[in-house]
């Protein structure tokens, strides 16, 4: 299998892709060379055409071996890797994807934010986490490495038709008469809730539903990274991958429009609620058509973190565009219990001034 190596214009050094520019910097003599941008519109994919091309054929799911165009060297690389880096000569390597058999990522977002930055964020994030042990900032960052990696993401777009049946419910208020504790005989009034039965139709469009391409990224992180500007993504271009690691989609097109179907579940019952009407809705059934399914297949850029403390294996993203962070932390049981310990000293206080 043959790779792509780019050469600096200058010097002819291999390049990398330089975070924040459209331009592969060289390391050597500093020499910026400009990324042509395409002309290619971003566009949306019909989502049945390409189900039914039998486009996803099987992939080994072991070692591929892939050949340096700039020394010749032979050395594997893992199997859902598209762009690694020659452990001979150091070159920025970039392993082709075969058009039948995979769906070909169309548009990316360029990384924005350099190592440092990401960094940076990470160790801002952690400031705020003051439930963790005050010795894991400074370890955390001395022996978490940072991988630029691009991460497959899938989009959606689709109009929903939704039958529905349910019940409305329309408040009223009685006079109920009661005794009090002196055995007076009082009135209050009480609220009560008459009930009808409701059915109809309602239509939902919705655009660019985000998914999570990848098996390996941990799914509570990945899906908490919201933050993205879609609206800048950029045709897709071998010389944004260069000196990052990029991995091929895991949750195949149609699994991951079952996802998306998920996430359409709330604004569809948003919807239903208010064609209901009345002071309470409840719904029985819905029953939703999906019509018009685009997709695109996309890279979003990711700086992905992980470290080891006291033998347990914490792992953390860094939005390569916002520096929004996601991750996990340990917690600090001796400030837990400082706090748990500083609520019953005001309870007890509270408690005692309330009762001289």
């Amino acid at each position: 299998m043959s790779v792509k190596r780019f050469p600096c214009q200058q010097c002819g050094a291999q390049l990398s892709f330089e975070p924040g520019t459209v331009n592969l910097k060289c390391d050597y003599c500093g020499f910026a060379n400009h990324i042509p941008q395409s002309e290619d519109e971003i566009e949306e994919l019909d989502f049945h055409e390409y189900a039914n091309k039998a486009m996803e054929e099987a992939v080994d799911d072991g070692q591929q071996t892939v050949k340096c165009s700039a020394c010749a060297a032979e050395f594997t690389a893992p199997a859902k890797a598209v762009s690694d880096i020659c452990a001979f000569c150091g070159s920025n390597v970039i392993i082709p994807v075969p058009p039948e058999a995979r769906i070909h990522p169309k548009s990316l977002l360029p990384f924005k934010l350099k190592s440092k930055d990401a960094r940076e964020a990470y160790k801002k994030w952690l400031q705020k986490l003051w439930l963790a042990p005050t010795t894991l900032k400074r370890f955390a960052l001395s022996e978490g490495g940072l991988t630029g990696m691009y991460v497959p993401y899938w989009t959606y777009d689709s109009d929903t038709t939704s039958w529905y049946t349910g019940i409305r419910g329309e408040h009223y208020w009685e006079t109920e008469t009661y005794r009090d504790s002196s055995g007076n005989t009082q009135t209050r009034q009480v609220r009560k809730t008459r009930w009808y039965p409701a059915s109809g139709v309602v239509w939902n469009s919705f655009d660019d539903l985000l998914v999570l391409g990848s098996h390996h990224i941990p799914p509570k992180h990945g899906r908490a990274m919201k933050n993205w500007d879609l609206d800048q993504l950029v045709p897709y271009s071998d010389e944004f991958l260069s000196g990052f690691r990029t991995q091929r989609y895991e949750i195949e097109l149609e699994s991951g429009f079952e996802e998306a179907k998920t996430m359409m579940v709330p604004q569809i019952h948003t919807s239903i609620r208010i064609d209901i009407g009345g002071d309470e809705q409840q719904i029985t059934s819905v029953k939703t058509q999906y019509d018009n399914i685009t997709f695109k297949h996309i890279l979003l850029p990711i700086w992905l973190g992980s470290y080891r403390y006291r033998q347990k294996s914490y792992t953390f993203l860094v939005n390569g565009r916002t520096g929004e962070v996601a991750g996990d932390a340990p917690i600090s049981w001796w400030k837990v219990a400082g706090l748990v310990l500083l609520a019953i000293v005001v309870v007890g206080l509270i408690l005692f001034l309330a009762s001289r």
